[in-house]
């Protein structure tokens, strides 16, 4: 299942509406709609960050006309959802017994926390 994709900018959490890329030989900021993936040299923004952004003086910037929309979930989505659902349900899926307390090692260092025993006062 796809995961809803974050604003790049530090801080920020809004859901990405818009991928910010650069062509450097033009000195272009061109900021579209949202990828469909996520490519290592572009950002993804959330609207408020798509529509403020500046460049450096001599840069241009391309924006995509229209508004930016936040991606609808797809079928698969709703299917994988759903899958994953009706799986943790299912009453004969089986049931893993807790992990064992690990057993204290009897040699080299041990855990930092020790039990020690109460002094006996008569």
């Amino acid at each position: 299942m796809r995961s809803v994709r974050k604003c790049s900018r530090t801080g920020c959490g809004h859901p990405a509406v818009a991928t910010l890329t650069y062509a450097y030989a033009d000195s272009t900021a061109v900021v579209g709609p949202l990828a469909t993936y996520s490519e290592p040299h572009s950002y993804d923004l959330c609207e408020e960050h798509a529509l403020r952004l500046t460049v450096p003086r001599g840069w241009e910037v391309v924006r995509h006309d229209g508004e930016f929309a936040a991606p609808e979930p797809t079928v698969d989505d709703l299917t994988a959802l759903a899958e994953a659902v009706r799986e943790a349900g299912r009453p004969d899926r089986p049931v893993e017994p807790p992990p064992e307390p690990e057993r204290q090692n009897t040699g080299g260092r041990r855990g930092h926390l020790r039990v020690l025993p109460n002094p006996v006062t008569d």
